[in-house]
C-alpha cells in the first residue's frame, strides 16, 4: 500500500535530519509570497514524523498575524479552524495525539476567511495531487478555499512522480521542501 510505504520511508528519516529539514522548510515557507502577504494563516499542528510546524506557527504569531489551527471533528468528519494566540496554553491533545485548539478558549473562524492554508499530506506529486491519511478531512477543506491560497510544506522524499487521483481530489499549487519551492499550474 502506497500510504504505508511513504510513511515508513518518512519514519526512517533520522530525528536530527527531520529537525534540520524542518528548519529549512520553515525559512522557505515564510518567504513565499502567499505566506508573506497573508494576514490570516490556517496552519497545522505536526503529527508524528511530519514537517515540524512549531517554529512556523510561532513565527506567524510573532509577526502579529492571525494563526488558525484545525480542530478535528470525528462525527461528522470535518475540520473547523480556530484562532490560536499562544500554543502553550491554547492547545490540547486531540484525536491521534494531534495538538489542536481548545474550542472553549479559541474562537472559530470560517475557512473561507483565510489568506493562506498550510496543508499536510503523506505525499504529493508535481501536478499538485495529494495523498492524505485517508480520512478525507482536508479534501473537504480544499473545496472551500481558492487553490492559489494553498501551500504544502513537505520533505523532498514525500514528492513522488505520480499519485492516483480521484474525482474529488483538488491539487495544490505550491509545494515547499527543504531544498526547493515548486509553483504548479
Amino acid at each position: 500500500m502506497l500510504r504505508e510505504r511513504v510513511l515508513a520511508r518518512r519514519e526512517a528519516l533520522g530525528a536530527r535530519w527531520r529537525e534540520q529539514a524542518s528548519a529549512r522548510i520553515t525559512a522557505r515557507l515564510l518567504d513565499v509570497p502567499i505566506v508573506r502577504g497573508a494576514s490570516i494563516i490556517a496552519g497545522t499542528s505536526a503529527f508524528g514524523t511530519e514537517f515540524d510546524t512549531a517554529a512556523f506557527n510561532r513565527a506567524v504569531l510573532a509577526s502579529g498575524r492571525t494563526l488558525l489551527l484545525p480542530l478535528i471533528h470525528r462525527q461528522p468528519r470535518h475540520l473547523s479552524f480556530h484562532v490560536v494566540a499562544d500554543p502553550d496554553i491554547d492547545l490540547r491533545s486531540g484525536p491521534w495525539g494531534i495538538r489542536e485548539p481548545d474550542p472553549d478558549r479559541c474562537a472559530e473562524v470560517p475557512i473561507d476567511r483565510v489568506d493562506c492554508l498550510v496543508i499536510p499530506g503523506l505525499a504529493f506529486d508535481l501536478k499538485g495531487h495529494r495523498l492524505g491519511y485517508g480520512g478525507g478531512f482536508y479534501d473537504r477543506v480544499l473545496v472551500q478555499v481558492p487553490p492559489a491560497t494553498v501551500v504544502a510544506p513537505i520533505f523532498s522524499m514525500q514528492l513522488l512522480p505520480a499519485l492516483p487521483v480521484e474525482d474529488h481530489d483538488r491539487p495544490v499549487r505550491l509545494l515547499v521542501t527543504e531544498s526547493a519551492t515548486f509553483r504548479l499550474r
